[in-house]
């Protein structure tokens, strides 16, 4: 059994003297079971801007699950408003309770060399610091905000990862787009029905500790600058060959699929511009505007949807071609990521430069700066 935390509690339960666990009969010599209550950790980043979305995601999680297990909910964040707090606080009952992380002081040294696109913030890279923030844990979910949950979310965590460093999904987008199929291939090394969506993550935390994963990360972002997913592609990078595939009914994205009905779906992910608080006719859209009603967010929600106007949606449009451009351009270039760890000017196990006149650079510097600022973090 993994070294995980519960809480034991007593009932008396009949159940004819046999006792079904994992499909094995097992008898019962007294009427008394040991009830094993599970906590179940789950991370979010968030600001003030994703608060509404990050609570109809909660309500999903919540209608969902099980009153035999205890959910322990992590929220990344580098600051809220009082009342996105209280808000948020509403969730903190019965067998749910919330912690707020503070990410300032993790990232005060190094927020300069967290490099962004678009409309992404910093928090895109809270996730790949739970291991190391969080030592006592050796299991959890990230989960992004954008996303409704169906099932409960402790199906998902229960996903034996073995010895692997991840469980994820197959980024469905990925597949779809002929440029991000080129980009992950010819730039990462790693074939799109292989390259994983970083929205939805079951992290074995032990052993991303054991590979001394934080570091593996930074010497990657030092030596080769990835601009198309940032984190994603970075995880993608490090974490290759050690991924637990996960069905995609874990993180089904917004794209109509015949082989796969709504009740077979367990999470819904409203990634890129496919959000329904943006745009009219999304697929799946009903399960997102049904939880948003149980989450009493309705009026909000319609207000962010009539806000969106038509100039916001032609500059989301030019934010995706711009994305499929970065992604062709990458994918073309000489000197991609994976040819460097290929002809070893990138080293493929520690992810740093290994080549005289490159190691001299910029980059060199700041790894070494941020190297010793993080361990004083």
């Amino acid at each position: 059994m993994e070294n995980e935390n519960y809480n034991i509690s007593l009932k008396v339960k009949y159940v004819n003297n046999i006792l079904i666990i994992n499909s094995k009969r097992i008898l019962i010599i007294k009427e008394v079971i040991i009830m094993i209550n599970k906590n179940i950790p789950i991370f979010f980043s968030v600001d003030d801007n994703y608060v509404p979305f990050l609570m109809v995601t909660l309500k999903s999680i919540e209608i969902n699950a099980s009153i035999d297990n205890t959910y322990n909910i992590y929220i990344l964040t580098n600051g809220l408003k009082t009342e996105n707090v209280e808000r948020l606080l509403k969730h903190n009952k019965n067998n749910f309770t919330l912690t707020f992380v503070d990410m300032n002081k993790k990232i005060k040294d190094i927020s300069a060399v967290l490099h962004t696109r678009d409309y992404y913030t910093k928090a895109i890279y809270y996730r790949l610091f739970i291991p190391s923030m969080f030592p006592n844990l050796n299991k959890a979910i990230y989960i992004d905000c954008d996303v409704c949950v169906k099932a409960d979310i402790a199906e998902l965590y229960n996903y034996d990862l073995s010895n692997n460093l991840l469980g994820a999904i197959a980024d469905e987008a990925v597949s779809l787009v002929p440029e991000f199929q080129s980009y992950t291939k010819n730039c990462l090394g790693i074939e799109a029905n292989k390259y994983f969506n970083s929205g939805v993550l079951v992290m074995n935390l032990e052993e991303l500790r054991k590979i001394n994963f934080e570091t593996k990360f930074f010497n990657a972002l030092m030596s080769y600058k990835l601009s198309v997913a940032p984190d994603q592609d970075y995880l993608n990078v490090i974490c290759k060959d050690r991924i637990t595939y996960i069905p995609k009914v874990w993180n089904k994205m917004p794209f109509k699929d015949t082989n796969l009905s709504l009740e077979e779906i367990k999470l819904i992910h409203y990634n890129l511009s496919y959000k329904p608080w943006h745009y009219e006719n999304i697929e799946y859209e009903e399960v997102f505007w049904k939880y948003t009603k149980q989450a009493n967010l309705c009026d909000v929600m319609k207000n962010i949807l009539d806000s969106f106007t038509p100039e916001l949606k032609q500059k989301d449009i030019q934010s995706g071609k711009h994305l499929l451009q970065m992604a062709d351009l990458q994918s073309k270039q000489q000197d991609t990521l994976l040819s460097l760890l290929e002809n070893g000017e990138i080293d493929k196990n520690t992810f740093l430069r290994t080549d005289t006149k490159r190691s001299e650079n910029v980059f060199s510097g700041l790894v070494k700066k941020v190297t010793k600022k993080l361990k004083k973090v």
